[in-house]
């Protein structure tokens, strides 16, 4: 991927001074390119309150609205102890196999925040052409991505567990296993799961996933 890093100045500066340090070269956009081992997709935060029966209201967000940070044009602010930057990412290469971690956990000097915002996702045909820069899209075959396996987190951060849905690719079925047991899951309940980890492949209609 191509990642691009600009330096912000100080918030507490005069307006006068950020002027000035924007011109200066270390404040300028700077691009490198970096292989990846897998894409951390942030969620957004939570909302704390009630519905009118005094029930918590799960969040839900789309799975393409989390993929957008590597559209090559959404900015992201991060900060370090002592600096600011806004960062973009865009994708130059796919590989046959694609790891989705997916932000569940913030740490602070205290304790350790699970969101438990839901992610929806469909289990097959997750199209990554968009996210490719415009140069090497028509060069690029494989862009749909299946679900091969998902990994979800139940429960606090903690004290919760965890539960893996795989496909059994000889017969498409679905299997969900915690610990020591085996069992069936239909598709549709995979996506009302608080997904953690996707491991996806490119889809059957591009041929086998590694090929």
């Amino acid at each position: 991927m191509r990642i691009f890093t600009k330096k912000l100045p100080h918030p507490d500066l005069p307006a006068e001074e950020k002027a000035q340090l924007l011109q200066n070269s270390e404040y300028q956009e700077m691009m490198v390119e970096s292989t990846f081992m897998y894409l951390t997709l942030d969620l957004p935060t939570a909302p704390l309150y009630k519905d009118e029966k005094e029930q918590l209201i799960i969040p839900q967000v789309p799975l393409f609205s989390i993929l957008a940070k590597f559209n090559g044009a959404t900015e992201k602010e991060y900060k370090t102890y002592k600096e600011n930057f806004l960062k973009r990412f865009q994708l130059t290469k796919l590989p046959p196999y694609l790891i989705f971690c997916i932000k569940r956990f913030t740490k602070n000097n205290f304790f350790v925040e699970k969101n438990p915002t839901i992610v929806n996702f469909p289990i097959t045909n997750v199209d990554l052409r968009e996210y490719l820069s415009e140069e090497v899209q028509a060069t690029h075959t494989h862009t749909t991505y299946d679900l091969i396996a998902n990994i979800v987190h139940d429960g606090k951060p903690s004290e919760g567990s965890y539960r893996i849905h795989v496909l059994h690719h000889g017969t498409g079925k679905w299997y969900e296993l915690q610990d020591l047991q085996v069992t069936d899951i239909l598709p549709q309940m995979i996506t009302l799961s608080e997904a953690y980890i996707q491991v996806r492949g490119f889809g059957d209609t591009q041929g086998t996933p590694g090929t």
